[in-house]
């Protein structure tokens, strides 16, 4: 595969996207090129860190403009043809890659990608997921921000390219995918979850009903659907808890002597813990709905999450998860334009 990677997206660029593609280039052995954008002087400065172990299949192509996180999505896509976001997304168009992946402005990306990717035939909105990870697995929550307001198709749209998703990240035949909501039961929730639940209930074999927001961290469902206004704040707010649980476990550790040496013994069980849920485990997630591949990392990425995303990218593009996305919603009749759905 030929995976663009964006040189100067995200906190810690160009080193950290550097650093990621390199990482990745020694761990497959050169298998695949990584293309990194940006300014070309300053990502073959941190290359030449590497000098003493060269990488194997790293190509440069520079662009001349970044786009800031605090710019205006669309109208920065539109203004700078020559950023590394922009380019990078056309370069799948013109099909000179086959994967996009940054840690830049999440809105600039999602505008690039779908103003010059387009979305796959049959989709209306696409969605943007997101990781959480949990004691022995992971749950794709989704849309996390990309449709602050939906319509029942939608989440049903949503419900079904993550459950596609899911089952070749995860290698889980029929991931289970729930609906949240406030309760379990069916005649629970608002409008749009109880034709939401319905439609699932139709046309996703694999649905399990509704589930709460005490189950999203238990493994209850393998992929969890809602808005992007719902799910953006349960995101942020899962995001926090490691956080949290660390600084108030940290305080309490300090307190005396016996529980710093009995903190001294449980570090490696700390450390398991953290890495079980530590979203760079998984580095980014795929804007599914998107007629190519565009993953979306976090902001504040190291070279690890970057890492990790380059090999979401190179799932996606093995398993052609756009290609079976397209065939199920064919098959099942799902496609935007459905008469029935329409109605719903």
């Amino acid at each position: 595969m030929r995976i663009v990677v964006d040189a100067m997206g995200g906190d810690f660029a160009p080193h950290a996207p550097v650093q990621g593609a390199v990482l990745y280039d020694r761990e497959t052995r050169g298998k695949d090129q990584i293309i990194l954008v940006g300014d070309k002087a300053a990502i073959e400065e941190e290359l030449a860190r590497h000098r003493y172990m060269p990488p194997q299949n790293i190509k440069v192509v520079h662009a001349s403009e970044v786009i800031g996180m605090d710019e205006q999505p669309a109208a920065a896509v539109r203004r700078k043809k020559d950023s590394s976001m922009v380019k990078g997304v056309r370069m799948i168009r013109d099909g000179k890659a086959d994967a996009f992946v940054s840690a830049g402005s999440t809105g600039a990306q999602m505008a690039a990608s779908l103003f010059i990717l387009g979305r796959v035939k049959g989709v209306q909105r696409p969605a943007l997921g997101a990781f959480l990870p949990w004691e022995e697995g992971v749950t794709l929550l989704i849309d996390v921000g990309a449709n602050a307001d939906c319509k029942p198709i939608n989440l049903l749209q949503f419900g079904l390219m993550g459950g596609i998703f899911m089952e070749y990240f995860t290698e889980i035949p029929s991931p289970k995918i729930g609906l949240l909501n406030i309760g379990e039961e069916k005649k629970k929730g608002n409008e749009l979850t109880l034709a939401t639940n319905e439609l699932m209930e139709k046309h996703l074999p694999s649905f399990i009903g509704n589930v709460e927001g005490r189950d999203v961290l238990n493994g209850k469902a393998d992929v969890i659907v809602t808005d992007g206004f719902t799910g953006n704040v349960l995101l942020k707010f899962a995001e926090s808890i490691v956080g949290v649980f660390s600084r108030s476990l940290k305080i309490r550790i300090k307190k005396n002597l016996l529980s710093m040496a009995g903190a001294f013994f449980m570090r490696p069980a700390f450390k398991a813990l953290k890495r079980s849920y530590d979203y760079e485990e998984y580095g980014g997630v795929p804007l599914l709905g998107i007629d190519g591949i565009s993953i979306i990392c976090h902001g504040s990425s190291s070279a690890k999450a970057l890492k990790n995303a380059i090999h979401v990218a190179r799932i996606m593009g093995e398993k052609q998860v756009n290609k079976h996305i397209k065939d199920e919603l064919r098959t099942r009749g799902l496609t935007w334009g459905e008469k029935q759905l329409l109605q719903a």
